[in-house]
């Protein structure tokens, strides 16, 4: 869900105050990114800025970590995540197909989030769950030996 105005103004200034009560300890850009994808959901510019001002480095130093570590999001995502499994035993038994219906289906292609905010494609490698190849989850819900055919069917419950 979208944040008003008034939800991020609050959150803006509990993060200023997790930064100022953390910014001495050892290492805390992390924790401090951390807490500010779990509040706004996804790492903004702006957010970005404030926690290079605030910590006194670089933004593209807070860039370089929001970027290379798969945790940290630069857009926000929707609703419900979608993690349509690409690894060689997903892909092997059909994993691309089921992609391709799901994007199909949603309008979106993988690390994207459609319009109405309900739903992100995942770009994912590997779910654990090669027995059940080809495996989506849409956020903890696993689904297993799909086909394309049941992807309209499995959306429809969202």
């Amino acid at each position: 869900m979208a944040l008003t105005t008034e939800q991020i103004a609050k959150k803006t200034e509990e993060l200023k105050a997790f930064i100022e009560e953390h910014k001495n300890m050892p290492g805390p850009l992390m924790p401090i990114m951390q807490y500010a994808q779990e509040s706004f959901g996804y790492l903004s510019l702006e957010t970005q800025l404030i926690i290079s001002d605030m910590l006194g480095i670089p933004v593209t130093e807070v860039y370089g970590v929001a970027t290379f570590y798969a945790q940290f999001s630069l857009q926000p995502k929707g609703d419900n995540i979608i993690s349509v499994c690409q690894g060689t035993a997903c892909y092997v038994k059909g994993g691309a197909a089921v992609l391709a219906e799901v994007e199909k289906e949603l309008g979106i292609t993988s690390n994207q989030t459609t319009q109405d905010g309900k739903f992100t494609i995942q770009d994912t490698r590997c779910l654990g769950c090669c027995g059940l190849a080809p495996v989506m989850t849409i956020n903890e819900d696993v689904y297993g030996k799909l086909t394309p055919s049941k992807v309209k069917d499995i959306l429809a419950k969202y």
